[in-house]
């Protein structure tokens, strides 16, 4: 069943066939598991790699350093090392990732404005899987 938009001008469809590859891999890159959380943690201020470990309890090391070279890769991130002993790595949001955490934040908002109806939805569907 397709539902209609209240006002269809609002969409155009030829957007989501531009850049598909492009489109899918971003996707692919916030839907992580781990993207989301280290944002959501860089939201308001700059933020050392240890600290961003202990906020996003339990990412491994391993996890968190390779979720920030991607972020960093896609511009999200900045990294700056200080040269201290022992050095300190801070890392902190770029405008475009600002620009997504205004999304992320939103989508959040959606998620939660909607649980109720999603959990019911779920319900009902499983109940006729039977």
């Amino acid at each position: 069943m397709t539902q209609s938009l209240t006002d269809p001008g609002d969409t155009d469809p030829a957007l989501c066939e531009q850049g598909r590859d492009l489109i899918r891999d971003v996707l692919e890159r916030i839907g992580d598991k781990w993207s989301v959380v280290v944002i959501c943690k860089l939201a308001d201020t700059t933020r050392g790699f240890n600290e961003l470990r202990r906020l996003s309890s339990p990412i491994t090391q391993r996890m968190l350093s390779a979720t920030l070279r991607r972020l960093e890769r896609d511009g999200l991130v900045t990294r700056t090392v200080h040269n201290t002993k022992p050095p300190r790595v801070d890392y902190a949001l770029t405008p475009r990732g600002l620009s997504l955490l205004k999304i992320v934040q939103a989508l959040a908002r959606w998620a939660e404005d909607n649980a109720d109806g999603i959990l019911d939805s779920r319900t009902v569907f499983d109940a006729e899987q039977l």
